[in-house]
């Protein structure tokens, strides 16, 4: 038997009581921003958090994380690419890079191979495993994009992110 919503006392077409959480929110104290309102760093973040958040939820299904999707994508479209040069490229400090292409490597997605130029340096490829990962990725992080698309609405993602691409820090 289904129970009814209702309370006995209440009118059939009187509105539902607020749940305590939408009761809370609703008595909430407007939160003063101050001089954040004028803070295009503040945004920016609160921006990337929210991107970042549903990025890591997608990459998360494979066990990849937004900086190895970086690198794997980086080194498919560069192979030979050096630590160094990739480091630089993505902006990741290089002992954090080392630890990262280690894992990528216990993972078998990655290889290091000693270059033919220069022996001091090791030129970095994906591995089938790490090619047949990356497609997969790819696929989930156009997924995510097309939400950010969505949620922006097709103008203003496309204004953000070519403000984003004349960037460069």
């Amino acid at each position: 038997m289904a129970v009814s919503k209702r309370t006995p006392n209440r009118p059939k077409d009187a509105p539902m009581p607020l749940r305590k959480k939408d009761a809370q929110r609703a008595s909430a104290p407007v939160i003063e921003l101050a001089d954040l309102k004028d803070r295009l760093g503040y945004f920016v973040r609160r921006l990337q958090v929210a991107i970042f958040q549903d990025f890591i939820r997608r990459l998360a299904r494979i066990d990849v994380s937004p900086a190895q999707f970086s690198v794997l994508v980086v080194i498919a479209a560069n192979p030979g690419l050096s630590q160094s040069e990739l480091a630089k490229t993505l902006g990741i400090e290089r002992a954090r890079l080392v630890r990262m292409l280690h894992g990528l490597e216990l993972r078998k997605l990655t290889v290091r191979l000693p270059s033919s130029a220069d022996g001091r340096w090791h030129a970095l490829e994906l591995t089938r495993e790490g090619e047949k990962l990356l497609a997969r990725a790819k696929v989930l992080a156009a997924e995510h994009e097309e939400a950010m698309r969505e949620k922006l609405g097709p103008e203003r993602h496309r204004q953000m992110l070519e403000l984003a691409r004349g960037f460069d820090g």
